[in-house]
């Protein structure tokens, strides 16, 4: 799994890559800290090489978007593809998830 924390047009872009399952996500965790130490800046995570989620991965996902949330700021997930979308929706994701 390869991830990627940008700053772009005054948000921080987390790109994510490959496959957020159960074995990867101790290391996506670590490598997405950084999120949660921002303290003003709007989050989008770009899911166009994301290939697979876990309920792992989604748990961090959810985590990420209640500390946003509580400091104000809104996370977007862009360029999800339909089996990923999936997921969100069968878990209810979709209702609390912003999809671009």
């Amino acid at each position: 799994m390869k991830t990627d924390i940008q700053e772009i047009d005054g948000k921080i872009v987390a790109t994510l890559v490959g496959e957020m399952d159960t074995a990867a996500a101790v290391e996506v965790e670590e490598k997405l800290q950084p999120l949660y130490e921002n303290k003003g800046k709007d989050i989008v995570f770009d899911c166009t090489g994301l290939e697979y989620i876990a309920s792992s991965g989604l748990r961090i996902l959810l985590r990420i978007l209640k500390d946003a949330k509580a400091k104000g700021r809104s996370v977007t997930m862009r360029h999800v593809n339909d089996d990923i979308k999936s997921v969100f929706e069968l878990t209810g994701f979709t209702s609390i998830f912003t999809f671009e």
